[in-house]
């Protein structure tokens, strides 16, 4: 029963105006502000943490500006779901830094993207994919009827949609190797005890996926974090390098490179990052939610 709501309430959502959608997003955002919803609290609590400099108003004036852009993105989603290639690439404005992934691209040894909470991360595979096939790594949902939902309507041509699974680890591995793209969520919380460490994101300890170091010990590809940001009647595109540690052989060097890299790129969008999601849970030191 739930899956077939969430299921009519995507397909109802999907079918509205990209700007329907957002004013609509930006009304669910507002309410859980105004109501203290565990999503308020959740955001709160991380930027308390992420942005000690910040006086109370400050913080408070972001984590409600927060909450509005997490509802934008929600709202999105299914709208960028159910339109086309076309539909999505008229609506990028720019891609600034483009000239990065076609220089890695011609070394012809593979490329993995990062793709942090930042944005809309669901625009890329149509702007990836006018660079090179890309394989994708994400997370199931419980349901079957919703993961058949999504699989049919994340799936794009050009792209292969890879189960955070051994399979899946696989399958970025063979794009890899064809000189093709692997896109990783980099900032996902792992479960405690399988594949990752704690290093710190923003001052603060974090349980992070130590996934893409292992991969960059097994190859020689090059390693960029790429990002969309919503701007008036669209998106831009953003790709930047990483942090060069994250090439280190040593773990957490490299892990913590990489939280490096994914807290630059939050800077220069802070309302856009996705502070909602329990960023430090897990941890040994105990979980401030």
């Amino acid at each position: 029963m739930k899956d077939t709501v969430i299921l009519m309430l995507l397909k109802v959502v999907g079918s509205l105006p990209l700007w329907m959608a957002r004013a609509l997003g930006a009304g669910v955002g507002g309410l859980m502000w105004y109501t203290g919803s565990r999503a308020a609290r959740v955001t709160e609590t991380n930027l308390a943490l992420c942005y000690s400099e910040l006086s109370d108003r400050e913080r408070r004036k972001l984590a409600r500006q927060s909450l509005l852009e997490a509802g934008r993105t929600g709202a999105e989603i299914p709208v960028v779901w159910r339109r086309s290639d076309a539909w999505i690439r008229h609506r990028v404005k720019a891609f600034h830094g483009s000239d990065l992934l076609r220089e890695a691209l011609a070394k012809k040894r593979g490329v993995i993207v990062l793709t942090p909470h930042l944005g809309n991360w669901e625009v890329l595979p149509a702007i990836l994919t006018l660079y090179e096939q890309v394989a994708m790594l994400y997370q199931p949902p419980k349901g079957e009827a919703l993961h058949q939902y999504l699989q049919r309507v994340r799936h794009r041509p050009g792209t292969t949609l890879a189960p955070t699974t051994g399979r899946g680890v696989a399958a970025l591995t063979k794009a890899l190797r064809a000189g093709q793209l692997a896109a990783i969520l980099p900032d996902q919380v792992p479960d405690v005890g399988k594949g990752g460490i704690e290093v710190p994101f923003m001052g603060e300890q974090a349980l992070t996926m130590t996934l893409l170091h292992s991969m960059l010990q097994r190859s020689e590809c090059d390693v960029l974090l790429i990002y969309v940001l919503r701007v008036r009647g669209g998106f831009e595109v953003v790709a930047t390098r990483c942090d060069e540690a994250v090439y280190s052989s040593d773990v957490h060097e490299s892990v913590a490179a990489m939280n490096r890299t994914v807290a630059g790129a939050v800077a220069s969008a802070p309302a856009q990052y996705q502070w909602e999601y329990k960023r430090f849970k897990g941890r040994e030191q105990g979980e401030p939610y």
